[in-house]
């Protein structure tokens, strides 16, 4: 220890300053660690408590009978509504998931919500796999109470993890990025709604479909079939001009029967088409017989 405190005595007193500053940045940090670390605690106990809460309800309010129960594994007990609610609530979830993996706009505006290495969306594609995997093929199928129980819950897992896979994602948006990232993604927003604008040309919109496809590249992987929504969209036809089929023409228009009126000559066959359709003159008889 002498060592160390006759080179302590050997440091300006100054330098204290700058190392309080580095302990005072260490403390910052553990302390925001700590905090993440107990806000995932709570996290995952509010998701099993939700997981828990939906399962109830699924059961209509009201807990398992707790006690010794006979029952019969291998009868078909199921009622065919209880497994058409939850085909139906199944696909509900499913097709909100598939909005956010089909529409490029949703996943450029959420990009974490199509993140497998986000911990609560790849909770949400696990309970996915168990709730896809523990479905019967129809309502009619013979399944046993075990089957329709433990379906059951795994639907009601996958509705839970969605809903906080979905909320994560819609609060993270784009922080995930860095600035310059940001900035591509705020350029691929912009260009693809050209690249879906019916009012604009074909070309445009083609432009702005690859200029898109290049700003996402290595932020965003689009899917196969979020590509051929996209790609569809932007082949849309632009709307005709005239949709309906061609009126047949207008019948034209009646010639006005043409009066001869008296002239000097008194004859009708001396005054031609074009002289009987044109305005008369008054005459000079005409005018002398209006002078008196």
């Amino acid at each position: 220890m002498e060592p160390f405190f006759a080179w302590l005595g050997t440091v300006p007193w100054w330098i204290i300053f700058p190392i309080m500053g580095v302990a005072g940045g260490a403390a910052k940090a553990w302390e925001r660690n700590a905090k993440r670390r107990h806000e995932r605690r709570l996290e995952t106990l509010r998701l099993k408590a939700e997981i828990k809460t939906a399962q109830l309800e699924a059961r209509g309010g009201h807990a398992r009978r707790i006690g010794p129960a006979v029952v019969d594994t291998r009868a078909s007990v199921a009622p065919n509504a209880l497994l058409e609610r939850l085909f139906a609530e199944h696909d509900e979830i499913t097709a909100r998931w598939l909005d956010y993996e089909l529409d490029v706009a949703k996943l450029i505006a959420f990009p974490a919500m199509s993140d497998g290495r986000q911990p609560l969306v790849a909770a949400f594609l696990r309970a996915k796999k168990t709730a896809d995997a523990l479905r019967p093929l129809s309502a009619e199928a013979t399944v046993t109470e075990q089957q329709v129980s433990e379906y059951l819950d795994a639907v009601g897992a996958y509705a839970v993890a969605f809903e906080i896979a979905e909320k994560d994602a819609r609060r993270l948006r784009d922080s995930t990025f860095t600035e310059p990232e940001r900035k591509r993604l705020d350029r691929a927003q912009q260009l693809l709604k050209v690249a879906v604008d019916e009012s604009a040309t074909q070309a445009e919109r083609n432009i702005a479909y690859k200029r898109v496809r290049d700003e996402l590249e290595g932020l965003i992987l689009l899917s196969d079939e979020a590509v051929q929504v996209l790609e569809k969209q932007v082949a849309r036809e632009l709307p005709a001009q005239a949709t309906s089929p061609a009126a047949p023409a207008a019948a034209p228009a009646p010639e006005p029967e043409r009066i001869f009126l008296p002239s000097s000559t008194n004859s009708p066959a001396a005054t031609t088409g074009t002289a009987a359709s044109a305005p008369l003159n008054p005459s000079a008889d005409d005018d002398g017989e209006n002078s008196r």
